[in-house]
């Protein structure tokens, strides 16, 4: 029988395939609207819980005893508060965190001195070239800046939108009434639907121009470059504070 203490490990040995990927990445926005339309507690609790999931799944899959440790810690203390009203607060703050973070990433390494975000990842995917074509480094500043914009602006409609909630908003959950109020469905639909649509949208079709704008590509498709950067998401979480990395240490993300 296979021990506890192996199974993690032997979890990374293989890398989740990109279309298994998306598909978990995918289900959590579905699950989110579809709990939040029952207001089960319950069901919210569970849908946070698939959240941490998916977020603590690279460091699950290395086998990090402390990210095994969180995500038991979570889903006891999710567990706890599956039966209270609790969960129906708590689903407000995924997407402001989430988009509010991301905007920090990106956002963080347009400062002077460092390197855009899309700059790194195409020196991660391309190589450490140190002689990158001029156009292709203004355009990765503009992407760049690009997605810190639909970021922020995702940030300020999510926000705004749980503080106006019925029932159950941010503002009502503290004894406070909004100017105006907006039905939970309606924030629902937009911080658990339409908000990934419109970053897949960006996604889809920035792809697409850039195809077209620079065509020598090193890689096959919508598919291959959406796994490609999914492998990346250590650089999502640590931007090395924006600053502009040498090329052993681009190397060593392209080799992870």
């Amino acid at each position: 029988m296979t021990s506890m203490t192996t199974l993690p490990s032997q979890l990374s040995r293989k890398p989740t395939p990109a279309g298994v990927l998306i598909l978990m990445v995918v289900s959590y926005p579905l699950f989110a609207h579809v709990a939040a339309l029952s207001g089960r507690p319950g069901l919210i609790a569970a849908s946070i819980g698939w959240l941490l999931v998916l977020a603590l799944l690279p460091s699950l899959r290395r086998g990090s005893p402390v990210a095994w440790t969180a995500m038991a810690a979570a889903s006891i203390g999710l567990y706890a508060i599956a039966g209270s009203p609790a969960p129906r607060l708590l689903q407000f703050l995924p997407p402001i965190l989430m988009i509010g973070f991301m905007a920090w990433v990106f956002g963080t390494t347009l400062r002077r001195g460092r390197m855009p975000l899309i700059e790194r990842i195409i020196r991660t995917l391309n190589g450490p070239q140190d002689d990158l074509n001029q156009d292709i480094i203004r355009y990765a500043r503009r992407l760049t800046g690009v997605w810190t914009a639909l970021f922020v602006v995702l940030a300020v409609i999510n926000t705004t939108l749980a503080l106006c909630a019925e029932p159950g908003g941010l503002l009502l959950s503290f004894g406070l009434q909004p100017a105006v109020t907006l039905p939970l469905e309606l924030w629902s639909l937009f911080a658990n639907v339409l908000n990934y649509l419109l970053v897949a949208a960006l996604f889809v079709g920035e792809f697409a121009f850039r195809r077209r704008r620079f065509p020598q590509q090193p890689y096959r498709g919508l598919l291959d470059f959406t796994g490609r950067v999914a492998s990346l998401g250590a650089m999502f979480r640590d931007v090395n504070g924006g600053a502009s990395p040498p090329c052993d240490t681009v190397q060593k993300a392209a080799d992870r």
